[in-house]
């Protein structure tokens, strides 16, 4: 049901909607987990093409106060459209929540820092048996002028192994670049501005 009404009408949310709905499918059937070795777990002897995705982008903030509003992973859904809320367990572990269109799937997990240094880097990925599995780090770097943050965002995800991996890679890495960028962007007017446009799409 997930995977078909997401092809009703195209577009990137819906494009996210099917091929999400083709992964569950896929590890539902085969009670495979579909991150690999890209993230740490998952050894699957057939492998898809790993969705890897680096963006960079520069806020005119310090940079403590830029580490800062991201170290309060509750601020993330605040720009990042597709969260539907972010939730701290404790200094290490939160669980998330994403904003499928139609609330046909609960998307759920819960995540943990694997690394962090303050004002500097964060590192997370998602714990064993996530419905959406995943791993990425953020670093901050002053601007060369020192008047700014460079934010350099990785994010790592591999789908299900063998024919179905490799579309759902295809179709989902430029969709996925593009969201990230836009949340980056979104992450910028936050932080420069203290607000975003009301008429802003995600």
């Amino acid at each position: 049901m997930l995977t078909f009404l997401g092809t009703r009408k195209f577009s990137p949310a819906n494009l996210i909607l099917a091929l999400t709905g083709g992964a569950l499918l896929y590890r539902g059937a085969s009670g495979n987990c579909p991150v690999n070795s890209a993230i740490g777990r998952n050894t699957a002897t057939k492998e898809a093409e790993a969705i890897d995705i680096t963006r960079v982008i520069t806020i005119q903030k310090p940079r403590q106060e830029v580490y800062a509003f991201w170290r309060q992973l509750e601020n993330l859904p605040r720009f990042m459209k597709h969260l539907k809320e972010v939730k701290q367990l404790d200094n290490q572990r939160s669980h998330w929540e994403a904003n499928i269109p139609g609330n046909i799937v609960a998307l759920k997990w819960d995540a943990e820092i694997t690394r962090e240094e303050e004002n500097t880097l964060l590192a997370w990925q998602s714990v064993p048996g996530a419905t959406a599995d995943n791993a990425g780090e953020v670093q901050f770097k002053d601007t060369p002028v020192g008047n700014g943050t460079e934010v350099r965002v990785r994010i790592q995800y591999r789908p299900p192994a063998g024919a179905l991996g490799s579309t759902v890679s295809a179709w989902l890495n430029p969709v996925f670049k593009e969201m990230i960028l836009t949340d980056l962007r979104r992450f910028k007017q936050l932080m420069e501005t203290g607000g975003l446009l009301t008429n802003q799409s995600s």
